[in-house]
């Protein structure tokens, strides 16, 4: 990096070194965060562009290090709170992203070199699959992606029921590659560089109208329908410290959890919705193997409670199974022979009816599967307090005698789009969603996870239900409107009378039908074109000497 310096100027380096925190810091507004907690989501329709702009006017060698140091910017700009969780949380993530804009950044760069005239149309492609790539591995993480800026923009995200978040974007970007392209060529005023680009612009509006209709006809379309049930549900919002356990803490907790229940049954709700992890200890285990007497008796009360209730629970609980089947529960040195599960728990008539495992665990803090290949980080983490939960693998359904078919993704579940068309594809006619957000003790924190949660009502038209420990718990309609959210970090209950659309009568979404389908297309078509890039390059290289 010194010899490329000191080809250019200091003054140029940093010029471009300040553009990029310029575009990270503009982007990170785009979102909720310190300055809004509902963000500014027209910012993200150009917050790129000075990005953009860098890395087509920056130096082959200064390409990565850029790429490195943009994403880590933007990760601790926009990702503030997770200074909350842990010290080592707020350096992981913005590590983490740093390091896949290494990849993202020499990649847009060679479209620019391959395709010339039309490198901006290959890097929207590039950028589209990027963004997919950057959250389906070990530690993909979707918060942040561009398209998810605009969750309250309800017009312009309806064509996620066929496209996901990728095809919203894709619209978004386009011109912001396209105007950087312009600013650093500059060989012709605008209007005449528009002229000369005329067929991508008019596609480009074509697509944009095209959306806009869309959104409007779809809109109009899902307000006129009427749902095929109403679903009355109680979410209990207890508001509970997440840094606090024990004993005393559980049972507080639970006192809180049922007072507040027996209030919501007055309102004569068809189930009661907990949060996340709202009742600990694990009744699975605490009923099978009993060890200490005030856990058991916490249990205890828990059952008695549900088979009091004249309606269903669903509440967040880990569930302990045994590890090694060959073993006792407790050895003789008291080692517990356990291994746990975050779970949801269906809870009726005193028993446990149904139970889902969490598929898509938190990387670093409830999974690492790396332990052979990083045994240094793997000790690290452990030496923090991190801690393991075990991976599920089903993608269950939950039925009630009214005939209400849902699911339960847990905690940041609900912004993987995939995770949630397939649970509607295995018959959930609603999404609930159980969440603790609590302990980030941020509302934008919240709001973030919030605004991802939009889309998966949009992509599989299946209402949303948020019960969380703290916020932001509410109702996110077909169309994804957020209604009747309850105040974050307030102690309370709320009666939703939720729509339900069932599959027999309204069927599946294209999306749902074909999972993220426009991200591969990103995917195999960036693949594609770079590949054929480089041949031609390759051939014309060739053909000058």
């Amino acid at each position: 990096m010194t010899n490329s310096i000191s080809r250019r100027s200091l003054r140029t380096v940093g010029s471009e070194v300040f553009a990029l925190v310029a575009s990270a810091f503009i982007h990170s507004l785009a979102f909720p965060g310190f300055i809004n907690t509902t963000g500014f989501g027209w910012i993200a329709f150009f917050a790129l562009i000075p990005m953009f702009t860098v890395i087509r006017s920056t130096t082959w060698k200064l390409v990565i290090p850029y790429g490195f140091f943009y994403g880590f910017v933007f990760y601790l700009f926009f990702n503030y709170w997770l200074k909350t969780f842990h010290p080592l949380a707020i350096l992981l993530v913005p590590i983490i992203k740093g390091g896949e804009m290494i990849a993202l950044f020499p990649a847009l760069k060679l479209s620019q070199r391959f395709f010339k005239k039309y490198s901006y149309l290959v890097e929207a492609v590039i950028y589209v699959a990027y963004t997919y790539l950057s959250t389906n591995w070990f530690a993909g993480y979707p918060y942040g992606m561009l398209g998810s800026a605009i969750y309250r923009y309800l017009v312009l995200i309806q064509i996620a029921e066929i496209t996901g978040i990728w095809g919203i974007t894709f619209l978004m970007v386009l011109p912001q590659t396209f105007l950087a392209f312009f600013l650093v060529e500059r060989k012709k005023e605008f209007f005449g560089f528009i002229k000369e680009h005329m067929i991508p612009v008019i596609g480009y509006g074509i697509l944009v109208l095209a959306s806009v209709i869309y959104g409007i006809v779809s809109l109009a379309y899902w307000n006129a329908q009427s749902p095929d049930l109403n679903w009355r549900v109680a979410t209990v919002q207890h508001s509970a410290d997440t840094w606090k356990g024990g004993y005393t803490t559980y049972k507080n907790n639970f006192n809180n959890l049922r007072r507040l229940s027996l209030e919501a049954l007055t309102q004569n709700p068809d189930i009661i919705l907990w949060s996340e992890t709202a009742f600990v200890p694990s009744v699975a285990w605490h009923e099978n193997y009993p060890s200490d007497p005030n856990t058991r008796i916490l249990v205890d009360e828990f059952v008695a409670f549900g088979k009091s209730l004249p309606v269903p629970l669903v509440t967040g609980n880990p569930e302990g199974v045994i590890k090694d089947p060959d073993l006792p529960a407790f050895s003789a040195d008291g080692e517990w022979n356990r291994m746990d599960y975050n779970t949801v728990i269906f809870f009726e008539n005193g028993k446990i009816k149904d139970t889902y495992r969490k598929q898509h665990l938190v990387p670093f803090t409830e999974h690492f599967p790396y332990e052979k290949q990083l045994p240094w980080l793997y000790r690290l983490l452990l030496a923090n307090d991190y801690n393991w939960w075990e991976t599920g693998h089903e993608s269950v359904v939950f039925s009630t005698d009214e005939g209400v078919r849902f699911s339960t993704p847990i905690c940041f579940e609900d912004v993987f789009g995939y995770l949630n068309a397939n649970f509607v594809a295995n018959g959930a006619d609603v999404i609930v969603n159980m969440t603790n957000d609590g302990w980030s003790k941020a509302v934008s924190a919240q709001m973030q996870h919030l605004g991802l949660a939009v889309f998966r009502s949009i992509e599989n038209r299946r209402t949303t239900v948020r019960g969380t420990n703290s916020g932001m718990t509410c109702v996110i309609d077909v169309n994804g409107k957020i209604l009747d959210m309850m105040p974050p970090f307030k102690v309370g209950w709320k009666i939703y009378d939720v729509p339900v659309y069932i599959q027999e009568n309204h069927g599946f979404t294209f999306y749902t039908e074909h999972i993220d389908l426009f991200a591969f297309i990103a995917i195999y078509l960036s693949y594609g074109l770079l590949g054929f890039g480089l041949v031609r390059y390759l051939v014309t290289i060739r053909k000058r000497r």
